[in-house]
């Protein structure tokens, strides 16, 4: 059973002005194309199909924003690091992104990081533009390693970030880490 019970679809923003009333309490999602960022979504939430997923890098071009509760909302954003899709639709990504920031309903950020990858420049960038924002990293795709890679990945995250947001392993396949991530965003949320 969702501790998220609502959970739809509400709206695809391609300009600010199309943004939800600035009331309640919303949590962005962000990653580099193909970190996981649907499929965590889907997972936290436990439906499958809410964020559409693809194997294909840069699917989401758009704000899309779900509704988990009466003014508490989820916010997917698109995916950074991904160069096929055209070049004017990604430059206006960055004035959507900067206006979302600056809601007051914003009150943290998933950070989504395949685990693999380990934490990018991008992954840097996106950390200071969350600022002063709350950030709780997933280290996704967590079931592709090893119980002593996963941890000593998790423990170079947890370096490289030094304090700067929190850090856990993640899986949308098998379940690692679904509860604190669940916890996390109800937390953000209440």
């Amino acid at each position: 059973m969702s501790r998220f019970q609502q959970a739809d679809f509400l709206i695809s923003a391609a300009a600010p002005a199309q943004f939800p009333p600035d009331t309640g309490a919303e949590v962005a999602f962000a990653g580099r194309s193909n970190a996981g960022k649907s499929s965590a979504i889907n997972a936290i939430t436990r439906r499958r199909g809410l964020a559409r997923t693809s194997k294909t890098p840069g699917r989401t071009r758009l704000l899309n924003f779900f509704e988990l509760a009466p003014q508490r909302r989820l916010v997917d954003l698109p995916g950074y690091g991904y160069a096929g899709g055209p070049a004017a639709e990604r430059s206006s990504w960055a004035p959507l992104i900067d206006a979302l920031h600056d809601r007051e309903s914003l009150k943290g950020l998933f950070l989504i990081v395949d685990v693999r990858r380990g934490i990018t420049a991008g992954d840097e960038g996106l950390l200071e533009w969350a600022l002063p924002l709350r950030v709780h990293v997933l280290l996704s795709k967590a079931d592709k390693l090893g119980r002593g890679e996963a941890a000593r990945a998790l423990r170079a995250a947890t370096t490289q970030l030094g304090g700067r947001a929190g850090v856990q392993l993640f899986s949308a396949v098998d379940g690692t880490g679904l509860k604190q991530a669940q916890d996390t965003l109800a937390e953000w949320l209440a």
